[in-house]
């Protein structure tokens, strides 16, 4: 679930602390024209009916507890903990460890690796316990901090969402029929850029994919400066970490 537009504009809404959250971009890279996996929501949903958007969510306690193959890239941790106002280590993990399990829930997709087995333990009762069962331990390493942003003020819902991405060659298994007509992701679609930004899309996701962009043709390199997005006095605002 793209978590950046949410809930229409309201006057007089309080101002509300946004949650923190997480959104995966899974590219492919093989072809010569980069792709990337964007999913369809069902148009019955209240929250972006029908608009294509990267699978992501909330954190969720099972994912403050779950155990890694690999870290964080050092570039990554600190730009996830510039700009908040209680910076750590295990909040900049959980979140990266949202982004996979959010994936994993709405497309069916494990991110991770094969090379240890299965992790021996997982938070009982979550969508962890499916890694276990299927040989596959969540792989931080692999994945790149790429954006953030925050839901401007007088939104029914707020989030302050932390895109990362990752190459498809860490998709280690897939699980058929999550993905359906009465699921949250009613389709996926490999798609370009090109064709992406053609697309019904949350206005955030098309900056991104535009971020995204810059970012492969630059190398895609952990060093690249991350782009932070927020509105300060009713402007649009775009800082790097």
């Amino acid at each position: 679930m793209d978590t950046l537009v949410a809930g229409e504009r309201k006057a007089n809404a309080p101002a509300l602390r946004p949650a923190d959250a997480a959104t995966l971009i899974i590219i492919d890279r093989r072809v010569r024209h980069p792709k990337v996996l964007m999913g369809r929501r069902h148009d019955g949903h209240k929250f972006m009916p029908g608009k294509f958007v990267f699978p992501g969510g909330r954190i969720e306690a099972g994912d403050r507890s779950m155990t890694v193959a690999g870290a964080l890239n050092p570039r990554a941790e600190q730009a996830l903990m510039a700009r908040v106002s209680r910076p750590s280590i295990q909040r900049s993990r959980a979140l990266a460890l949202a982004a996979i399990r959010e994936t994993f829930e709405e497309t069916g997709l494990l991110l991770g690796t094969r090379d240890y087995g299965g992790p021996e333990s997982v938070p009982a009762g979550t969508p962890w316990e499916a890694f276990r069962e299927h040989g596959v331990f969540p792989d931080l390493e692999a994945l790149h901090f790429v954006g953030r942003a925050i839901t401007p003020p007088k939104r029914v819902k707020r989030f302050d969402t932390r895109f990362f991405a990752v190459d498809r060659s860490a998709v280690a298994h897939e699980i058929e029929g999550v993905v359906g007509p009465d699921s949250e992701l009613v389709e996926l679609a490999w798609v370009t850029v090109a064709e992406a930004r053609k697309l019904d899309l949350p206005p955030i996701t098309g900056v991104l994919l535009g971020e995204l962009e810059a970012r492969i043709a630059a190398g895609f390199g952990h060093q690249l400066p991350v782009p932070f997005f927020y509105q300060k006095n009713g402007h649009f605002v775009r800082e790097l970490l």
